[in-house]
């Protein structure tokens, strides 16, 4: 079963992250005003583009441990962006066919094509919320509302490079914990934050240009991440920069990026 909400316009007066982190992985599903912001944030940090890779393949590892390892069937997926197969449900769904997946985005564009990407398995279930992660308040409830989740059971938050967008006025930790309430025991948060913590400068810059194109950062420190999972069991390795949590091996080519190229800090932890 696939539903999904009615949306609103597309606003293409100004870059949006999503449509820019669309552009960094190679998709079609942006406007040349996010070309060409995503092109200055390229200039300032040209290793962005395998930031945004990174970011992808940790979270199909981390939904593939969760589903296989902890018995996760059900996640709650905010900030979801373009969708770009595999998306989180087709991974958990060729775990565990009967996975239960709710999108949240704010959007509109991600909204477009989630029909086209979001068939689910007979056996499970997706929908698609248009959502803001600064009213968790009413994103809860939206998801809510849409049936697909049973509160009953665990759910994994999948928090994935949405967080550093999110800034301090808006008190992301207050949110996170919003999110998180509802969710019985064993349920997981998964989710992974930009740092400047191994390249302060490059990272200030990319922070710079993100901000002047509309999309305010904040980048934070492995202290300041690891804020979001207290009172949360991590599970190994902890919070690590992305491409060494659950690696699957070497590149072909025998090459590793450096911490300082990826920049982008992942953990899962389970819900006591």
């Amino acid at each position: 079963m696939t539903t999904r909400q009615p949306g609103r316009d597309l606003d293409t007066s100004r870059p949006h992250s999503a449509r820019m982190y669309d552009y960094f992985l190679g998709g079609k599903d942006h406007f040349e005003i996010d070309k060409e912001a995503a092109l200055v944030a390229s200039q300032a940090h040209p290793g962005i583009y395998l930031t945004a890779r990174e970011n992808r393949a940790f979270m199909h590892r981390a939904t593939r441990v969760l589903a296989e390892e902890h018995g996760i069937r059900q996640w709650l997926d905010i900030g979801t962006g373009i969708p770009t197969e595999p998306n989180l449900h087709q991974v958990a769904q060729s775990v565990v066919p009967e996975a239960r997946v709710v999108y949240a985005d704010n959007d509109p564009l991600v909204l477009k094509y989630a029909e086209r990407l979001m068939r689910s398995t007979v056996q499970g279930s997706t929908t698609y919320i248009e959502a803001d992660a600064t009213d968790p308040d009413s994103l809860m409830s939206a998801v809510e509302a849409s049936g697909v989740l049973d509160f009953e059971q665990p759910i994994a938050l999948s928090l994935n490079a949405l967080m550093h967008f999110i800034t301090d006025p808006h008190d992301p930790y207050s949110i996170v914990k919003r999110l998180l309430d509802p969710l019985p025991a064993g349920s997981a948060l998964a989710m992974n934050h930009c740092t400047p913590d191994f390249d302060p400068v490059t990272w200030n810059k990319v922070a710079e240009v993100y901000t002047k194109s509309g999309s305010p950062v904040q980048f934070r420190s492995h202290a300041d991440v690891s804020r979001f999972f207290d009172g949360l069991d991590l599970i190994e390795p902890g919070i690590v920069c992305c491409h060494r949590w659950r690696p699957k091996g070497p590149a072909a080519d025998g090459t590793e990026p450096t911490d300082a190229q990826i920049s982008l800090l992942a953990g899962v932890g389970i819900k006591r």
